[in-house]
């Protein structure tokens, strides 16, 4: 039976009580108080993120919410900007004047001010007093190099992200990806000629997937795991974490050249004890073979239902007798509940021709690849832990 219920506990003391003896938990415990803890708080909350009204709503009426969720894009615009010139990272140390943060960021003052202002009543910053203003809680993931950063990511969304969305309109006529038709080209295709993208964009996802490894980690028991292989691993973020809290475990992160490069950097010897390796090749062609697990973190919904199948199918091939397969993916819900992941579908459309799946449509492509789905496990994060095996 698949489950939505309660997060397993084991896994969640178990990684808590590894954590707390390994260099992880600098970057743990940030991630608990600041992201997966209020995760699991507020993700049965149907709430929508908005700006906050702090006056008296008789003297300061909201427009009405059509009109704030059409012109949600002035918000989003506004934290590219703050994220664009690094001003969470100029007051990481205390409040700043507008005038020293304009000067630093080469900004007009008074426009600076207004963009700040802004932001304020959105509580990514705080107008203190005059044109002094100082980091509010969402402002502190615009920070660089901090766990739980969001920087990166925000910066990737609102450029190519924001400029493919532009032209929705094509992808709902026609069915295929607006970035296509916006860039001439796959977003896999331009990250590849484009290197100040593809960098943003690496940077973004290695920063979420850092945060997503966490939240796998405390709902998903690996103990009895030998091997694995993370499919479409990256830098090996997900992997370094697997490992490190699984003592006994090998795995191999498995990706394009360029990705496998820096995977190199980030698996060394000091940090998974030799039990890491990584591996260049195309997840359409083949798979490193042999492994007791095989991982795919948000790969999956990158592709159509056919180019899925095809990967499913390699990951079944070279997997052991008693293999697993572990996606980590989103579940759409069957029918209207609330949930990210239906906005997130739209934008796969828009950026790959990909989509969000729900349990049934997850069941189709499992049964057209060869294999059964076992459970659902849920996490703090949005994204589930979505295990099959052979069949």
């Amino acid at each position: 039976m698949v489950s939505r219920r309660l997060l397993p506990l084991w896994p969640l003391l178990r990684i808590l009580a590894r954590g707390r003896r390994s260099p992880l938990w600098a970057e743990l415990k940030p991630l608990l108080t600041l992201r997966l803890f209020p995760m699991l708080y507020s993700r049965n909350r149907n709430t929508v993120p908005t700006i906050r009204n702090t006056g008296d709503s008789k003297i300061n009426p909201q427009p009405p919410a059509l009109f704030q969720m059409a012109t949600g894009y002035w918000l989003s615009r506004a934290i590219y900007v703050a994220a664009k010139l690094g001003l969470a990272d100029l007051l990481k140390d205390g409040p700043k004047s507008c005038s020293a943060l304009a000067a630093a960021t080469g900004a007009d003052r008074q426009s600076l001010f207004r963009l700040m202002r802004a932001l304020s009543n959105a509580e990514v910053f705080a107008h203190l007093q005059d044109d002094s203003f100082a980091l509010a809680s969402a402002g502190e993931s615009l920070k660089s190099n901090v766990p739980g950063s969001l920087r990166a990511i925000v910066m990737t969304i609102g450029e190519i992200h924001y400029q493919a969305w532009g032209d929705l309109l094509h992808s709902i006529q026609t069915g295929s990806p607006a970035f296509n038709n916006v860039f001439g080209t796959g977003l896999f295709g331009y990250l590849q000629q484009n290197a100040e993208a593809a960098d943003r964009f690496n940077g973004g996802m290695t920063d979420v997937s850092s945060m997503l490894a966490y939240a796998v980690l405390m709902a998903y028991d690996f103990s009895r795991i030998p091997s694995i292989v993370d499919i479409g691993g990256g830098q090996g973020n997900l992997l370094r974490s697997i490992v490190q809290c699984n003592p006994e475990m090998k795995g191999t992160v498995f990706d394009l050249h360029p990705a496998i490069e820096m995977a190199k950097q980030h698996l060394s010897s000091e940090a998974c004890g030799g039990r890491c390796s990584a591996v260049a090749g195309n997840f359409f062609d083949s798979v490193p073979e042999g492994a007791d697990a095989y991982i795919l973190s948000g790969v999956i919904h990158d592709w159509d239902d056919d180019r899925s199948i095809r990967i499913l199918k390699n990951c079944r091939r070279a997997m052991t007798r008693n293999g697993r397969l572990l996606l980590v993916e989103m579940v759409v819900p069957e029918r209207g509940a609330n949930c990210f992941s239906k906005l997130l579908d739209l934008n796969m459309l828009v950026m790959t021709g990909g989509r969000e799946r729900t349990k049934s449509e997850f069941c189709a492509l499992f049964n057209a690849a060869g294999y059964k789905l076992t459970r659902i496990v849920p996490t703090v994060a949005p994204q589930s832990v979505i295990e099959a095996i052979p069949d």
